[in-house]
């Protein structure tokens, strides 16, 4: 049943003014539970873990920190996990963001969307586009890669009910074995869903475990994962749009970042995990780097990572090849994939270092051979970048 429009819903449904902002983003992880056990996550947990339920975030810690962050100018939280849905008190936390003029980003598997949760996004919308990532087109292919007998069935469901209320949302894949056979029927139907302005993304160059706690799960995630040569084909299948793309790309974003570990936009925005550990971003699972904001603030936090700008990198290969390479901003090379490949932040990952040459190698910004490393004119690799 539809409930009538009240004064709530339509103050609700626009943000509220924005003013000026300390928080550009927050994203929080409401649990590392997943009601999928995917043979590529770097994150999940068990559905039904005890332990890990227990640990997390209660209600009223995860409005505290929602409410913070407001008030530090944030505009939107992104809602992911895990799977955000198998909190109880999801409906509860997305109106109780949505009701301080946030916008909601949900980044979700779908099985756990339900005609209330439907109905409720249809009359309160979360203002930015649903994110679902699908694992195959039938069961089989699904169930391979998610190994959770019936999720197909209730992905679908999922789905169909956000359509037939028009929730918008958009999808996206991980490209594993077990569906790799299905990508264009994949992309045939995403193309189909009213709010897919682009084609579907795809996930393929997977992360290993983010806290380092299953080498077994490591070694099945490292066997999903593509050659750096057939993802380079994957990403070059339109080779003229890819070409002029990454012309204008590389022209803002190549160039040897000499010793800074954290060039990126990492600790502007805060990420929380399910226990109330700010990290600067989601792959940041290094003690280290986190603060506990259940007993401090999020304004502390924010001052904590202001210092990420003044770490260096001390590893001599890093120095030697990274610090060097004008490749950095095609490479993935980055902290928080160092932490989880090695256990440092400054250990070269060698896949994504052949998938930056790889795909240099395609664009004719290197020869066979060469690295990125040894090119260190500029007027030469801004020439070849040019040339693309």
């Amino acid at each position: 049943m539809i409930v009538p429009v009240t004064d709530f819903v339509r103050r609700v449904t626009r943000p509220v003014k924005a003013v000026a902002s300390r928080l550009g983003r927050l994203d929080l992880e409401l649990t590392e539970r997943c009601d999928n056990d995917c043979v590529h996550c770097c994150i999940n947990l068990p559905a039904g873990d005890a332990a890990a339920r227990s640990r997390e975030m209660t209600t009223g810690q995860v409005k505290k920190i929602v409410t913070e962050a407001a008030g530090l100018g944030c505009m939107q939280v992104r809602y992911t996990g895990g799977e955000p849905l198998l909190r109880p008190d999801f409906e509860e936390l997305y109106l109780f963001a949505r009701k301080l003029g946030m916008k909601v980003l949900i980044f979700t598997n779908a099985r756990h969307v339900t005609p209330q949760l439907a109905d409720l996004l249809a009359r309160v919308p979360p203002l930015v586009t649903m994110e679902i990532t699908v694992y195959g087109m039938r069961t089989e292919s699904y169930e391979a890669a998610t190994r959770s007998p019936g999720s197909y069935a209730q992905f679908r469901r999922g789905v169909d009910l956000l359509l037939d209320r028009k929730v918008p949302f958009v999808v996206k894949s991980a490209l594993l074995p077990q569906n790799r056979s299905e990508l264009d029927e994949f992309e045939a139907w995403a193309a189909t869903i009213p709010w897919m302005t682009k084609r579907a993304g795809h996930s393929m160059f997977f992360d290993l475990r983010n806290r380092r706690d299953d080498p077994e799960r490591n070694r099945l995630i490292e066997s999903m994962r593509l050659t750096p040569e057939e993802g380079v084909a994957l990403l070059t299948r339109d080779a003229v749009k890819y070409r002029k793309e990454m012309k204008e790309f590389g022209g803002k974003f190549m160039g040897p970042p000499g010793d800074v570990l954290f060039g990126c936009g990492a600790g502007k925005g805060l990420s929380i995990d399910a226990y109330g550990r700010a990290q600067p971003c989601m792959g940041v699972r290094a003690p280290e780097l986190t603060v506990d904001v259940l007993e401090s603030t999020l304004a502390q936090a924010l001052d904590h990572f202001a210092t990420l700008r003044e770490m260096r990198a001390t590893n001599p290969e890093y120095l030697r090849r990274c610090a060097k390479c004008f490749l950095k901003g095609l490479c993935e090379q980055c902290p928080a994939k160092s932490w989880a490949e090695h256990g440092t932040y400054d250990t070269p990952v060698e896949y994504l270092c052949e998938v930056a040459h790889a795909q240099a190698r395609w664009l004719g910004w290197l020869s066979d051979g060469e690295k990125g490393w040894e090119v260190t004119e500029k007027a030469e690799w801004c020439k070849r970048v040019e040339a693309t």
